[in-house]
């Protein structure tokens, strides 16, 4: 907002009503925004604009309100093992195995919008962040487990959504395979199958979550490695 200079040259501050009025200016421009964004179609096919708030979005933001609910559940049960840890257990595999369906719906009914595309990455991260804080407070998951593939994963998602804004990288193969072993991982050890198969079942357990850390490392390299190829070029 423009401010006239006083009588000594500097700009004069604005009054109470003229802040309270910009500020109500803008809120009335970002409610502007979000029902414009809100028009369009929400689950038929088309060439047209698709509203925000489509049925793919829907499903995407489903699964992030799912994840505090599988994470407190998880906590209350506290290690006991008991039919709480199995509910916040399926919560999660029926949250995660919507990763494929909110992205379907989106390309096959041309949904896609630019909120989708934050959300998505955001919903898995969470979900899969959330689990693996969750199973370190229990004492099940070494921390250091839990602290590099978090890094890795918000690291990846900040530089992508700041370096790259204008130019995107493909998701390799080892990227694809990183999120689905990450998935089958945190569900081994959320389902207590140890309980009643035997002490080996934590050998598997182990075994797959070591193959998602690798996978997440290794991607995580991959991805750096294409970006600066990328800049190079441009």
């Amino acid at each position: 907002m423009a401010t006239e200079p006083s009588s000594t040259g500097s700009p004069k501050r604005p009054t109470p009503a003229q802040t309270a009025n910009a500020m109500r200016d803008s809120a009335l421009d970002a409610s502007r925004v979000v029902r414009e964004s809100m028009k369009g179609r929400v689950a038929s096919h088309g060439d047209t604009p698709a509203s925000t708030g489509n049925v793919a979005n829907i499903v995407t933001v489903a699964r992030i309100l799912l994840a505090p609910v599988f994470i407190w559940l998880l906590l209350w049960d506290n290690g006991d093992l008991g039919v709480i840890r199995y509910i916040a257990a399926a919560l999660f595999i029926i949250a995660i195995a919507t990763d494929s369906l909110d992205g379907q719906l989106a390309r096959r009914r041309n949904l896609v919008t630019d909120v989708g595309i934050i959300l998505d990455p955001i919903a898995d991260k969470i979900l899969i962040g959330g689990a693996l804080v969750a199973l370190s407070i229990l004492g099940e998951l070494w921390w250091w487990v839990t602290i590099v593939i978090l890094v890795r994963e918000f690291g990846i998602t900040i530089f992508r959504f700041i370096a790259l804004r204008d130019r995107a990288i493909p998701a390799s193969l080892a990227g694809k395979a990183k999120t689905i072993v990450q998935s089958v991982a945190v569900s081994l050890f959320l389902v207590p199958l140890w309980t009643f198969l035997g002490d080996w079942v934590h050998v598997v357990n182990w075994v797959v979550m070591g193959l998602a850390l690798a996978l997440t490392v290794y991607s995580g390299i991959e991805y750096l490695w294409q970006a600066w190829k990328t800049r190079k070029r441009v």
